[in-house]
């Protein structure tokens, strides 16, 4: 979880001005905003304005509220609200725990209107909830997601996304970019060029001066073959274009260290160590893990015994460049699926959002978890005031 100092936390007029868009009303995105909300950690660090319908916030709180849900909910009545209002009868299709026309109308009117505002000063960076791609298109909106929109609307000609998380156990922050996103596996080879990756090197690289404040990084970028190829006796990509690519951008970049390409299976085992750091086993495994069960609980006692993750975090990159969506995001959401945050970077403001779906299933039941939604709020305001300092 994100955590500002109090020495962080800066005078109430000069907070970073968040838009927090409520994402798809059928799904968990109002009930974890609700839940973030809640926390003064959160209301400390910035000033959040709540995009989105006032009265479809009002029946979702009054759900949970009458499920006797334990924990804290905001009000929304003391929240600052940018009433988004919907026509009778998109509002009277909109059904909590179905994703439908309806529901995507309602979350991409949201998003519009977030970034309008934005644009226009009214914020410095958006938080976006949860939304259904399959809600969009039944709208007739036809976008990969909510970062293409971002991107068009803001005029920005690159884009990327950037995952990142700190480590409840070492505080260590992860960074993962994906150098393409929601591409079709067969089409990866194909879409990956020095071109691109050029070009994602050049965000990750900016934003990591501008945004974490690293002046000399080290990045790992990742093989695409097993084993990076084996000198091309399990695919030819390294050997034709990816590491004489490498290497010329190390000429280019003589203050980064690059690494790579590192075999797809190894790149994560330092992360990992990072991350977890020096756990004591009877701490990682919960009561819960051993009821459910006690096979479990005798592996995960065995494998933590003996073999103790010894590695100091700053054994690990800065950064990590996969090369495709479940190359990065399965470690990603092996380590860090309830607090990893997904960044847009490449845009003219900030973009966060939590790692996670609409999960349209638990949808109003009041047991949606909400540190990643928190840890999306908290970086938000990180990253705004790391701006602010580079532009002084």
């Amino acid at each position: 979880m994100y955590k500002l100092d109090e020495k962080d936390i800066t005078p109430v007029q000069s907070r970073p001005r968040l838009a927090l868009t409520l994402g798809d009303p059928a799904g968990i995105g109002p009930e974890v905003i609700l839940k973030a909300l809640a926390d003064p950690e959160v209301s400390k660090s910035c000033d959040l304005t709540v995009v989105g319908s006032r009265s479809l916030l009002v029946e979702i709180y009054t759900k949970l509220k009458l499920a006797k849900n334990s924990q804290p909910l905001a009000n929304p009545e003391e929240l600052s609200i940018f009433d988004v209002p919907l026509d009778k009868h998109i509002q009277d299709e909109i059904l909590i725990g179905t994703g439908n026309a309806a529901s995507g109308a309602a979350s991409f009117a949201y998003m519009e209107t977030a970034i309008a505002q934005t644009l226009a000063d009214q914020f410095d960076g958006i938080v976006t909830g949860p939304i259904a791609k399959s809600a969009w298109k039944a709208a007739g909106y036809n976008y990969p997601g909510q970062t293409e929109l971002l991107a068009e609307k803001s005029g920005a000609k690159r884009v990327g996304m950037l995952f990142v998380a700190r480590s409840p156990h070492t505080n260590w922050t992860l960074c993962t970019l994906l150098a393409c996103t929601h591409v079709p596996l067969s089409q990866v080879p194909k879409v990956l060029t020095p071109q691109l990756m050029t070009e994602k090197l050049d965000l990750l690289v900016e934003c990591l001066e501008k945004d974490f404040g690293l002046q000399r990084a080290r990045i790992a970028i990742a093989g695409l073959n097993p084993h990076s190829g084996e000198q091309g006796q399990l695919g030819h990509e390294e050997q034709d274009w990816l590491i004489p690519w490498i290497e010329q951008e190390r000429k280019n970049r003589p203050n980064l260290q690059l690494d790579g390409p590192v075999p797809p299976d190894t790149m994560w085992v330092k992360p990992g160590q990072a991350w977890y750091g020096n756990i004591d086993p009877s701490a990682a495994i919960s009561s819960g893990d051993a009821t459910r069960s006690p096979w479990r609980a005798l592996a995960l006692t065995t494998t933590l015994s003996t073999s103790p993750l010894r590695v100091n975090p700053s054994q690990a990159a800065d950064a990590y460049l996969a090369l495709y969506h479940d190359q990065g995001l399965i470690p990603v959401k092996l380590m860090a699926f309830d607090r990893a945050v997904n960044t847009s970077i490449g845009l003219p403001f900030i973009r966060t959002s939590p790692d996670h779906g609409t999960a349209f299933d638990i949808a109003g039941k009041g047991i949606a978890d909400a540190r990643s939604m928190k840890a999306a709020i908290l970086l938000a305001a990180e990253l705004v005031s790391q701006r602010r300092k580079v532009k002084l």
